[in-house]
């Protein structure tokens, strides 16, 4: 195995939570900072617990929202679309009506 293709392997890795506990392991890095461990987990803890990194909970229910304004509004332009197809429909008679009607006309 070639030693200058892999990098540094530090058996002592330290893994610090933001509840506090640390703990060793093994890593690339010297040094890893997690949000969640074994002790704060709500798995493991049995307590329910909102992470919210930079607010993505606010920005998930910001495009739900925005999401349920568009549906309101694409389902009135389909109604709308729906509408003009029929008063369409009923103005302009369809090739089987014409063709019925040409062979009335020449009989």
């Amino acid at each position: 195995m070639k030693t200058s293709g892999h990098p540094t392997y530090y058996n002592d890795a330290a893994v610090h939570c933001v509840c506090g506990n640390t703990f060793t392991t093994g890593s690339t890095l010297p040094s890893i900072k997690v949000e969640i461990c074994a002790k704060c987990h709500p798995f493991y803890t049995g307590t329910q617990k909102f992470v919210d990194t930079q607010g993505q909970v606010e920005k998930f229910e910001k495009i739900r929202q925005v999401a349920s304004v568009k549906k309101v509004e694409r389902a009135k332009i389909m109604e709308v679309r729906a509408s003009k197809v029929q008063t369409a429909a009923a103005i302009k008679p369809s090739l089987k009506d014409l063709l019925m009607q040409a062979r009335k006309s020449s009989s």
